[in-house]
């Protein structure tokens, strides 16, 4: 008895120390999830009115949207450029899954000195195109199946209509580079946030296309979401994409503003 008794003692005190290093490691996460909801705010509301008005119509289209709030690009003679980035997906009923994590990043060689921070989403318009993104490691227009398009001039070669497209890409940088170049980017998923956020080992397809992982703490991305894509008439979830998502559980009121600010995320 005595024995068993210590055996539970030792178990709870790993437990308890797992647990700082799990918070810190939800805080991180939260970090981007927060920040990505500040990127969906601003990139639909601000800048170019044109290029604001052609994302909001494509949200509305889209099967699922790919949020970098911060893809940073720095360069002399050899350059790189890499960020974290989310994943979240829309079923036929319109409501969006909590976000999976992806690291994007490419390195280049040549001529060429600067830095640049952007902003960037990748609206996703068709099963093919999530398809593609949703393998745990792709090169951005590596898959000539796949049809690329970009809008907006915070892209380099940026093009202003995405017919035909199963991924558009829109960014807004700072910075002294002319425009940020997608085509290359190697993008993978970070299984080690994923579960980190969920408490639990879950697959990108599980979070993002059978809804099984769910964070409390993303609805507000999920409602900003919900906010300036609604009226398109999400597609239903078909094959070859899989199951028909799961029910998420309802929302938590986001505030008419968003709720996410800078000065919130200093």
């Amino acid at each position: 008895m005595r024995r068993r008794m210590m055996l539970v003692g030792a178990l709870a005190g790993l437990a308890m120390a797992a647990l700082p290093r799990l918070a810190l490691a939800q805080s991180e996460q939260q970090g981007l999830v927060d920040r990505a909801t500040l990127t969906v705010q601003e990139m639909l509301t601000e800048g170019d009115q044109n290029a604001v008005r052609d994302v909001n119509r494509l949200l509305r289209q889209a099967r699922a949207v790919l949020i970098c709030p911060r893809l940073f690009r720095a360069g002399f003679i050899f350059g790189g450029q890499g960020g974290d980035c989310v994943l979240t997906a829309r079923d036929g009923a319109g409501s969006w899954s909590s976000p999976a994590f992806y690291t994007i990043g490419s390195a280049s060689f040549g001529f060429q000195i600067g830095i640049q921070d952007a902003q960037v989403m990748m609206l996703i318009l068709t099963d093919k195109g999530l398809g593609a993104v949703m393998d745990s490691q792709v090169k951005l227009g590596a898959d000539a199946s796949v049809a690329l398009a970009t809008i907006g001039g915070g892209i380099a070669g940026a093009t202003t209509t995405a017919v035909g497209a199963d991924i558009v890409s829109y960014a807004r940088t700072r910075g002294l580079y002319a425009g940020i170049s997608l085509e290359g980017s190697l993008l993978s998923s970070r299984s080690d946030f994923n579960s980190g956020y969920y408490g639990r080992p879950v697959a990108t397809r599980q979070i993002v296309l059978d809804m099984q992982a769910h964070n409390p703490a993303a609805d507000t991305l999920r409602a900003a979401l919900m906010r300036y894509g609604a009226g398109g008439g999400a597609p239903v979830a078909q094959a070859p994409m899989g199951q028909a998502p799961g029910a998420l559980p309802p929302m938590q009121a986001a505030p008419s503003g968003g709720g996410i600010t800078r000065e919130t995320l200093r």
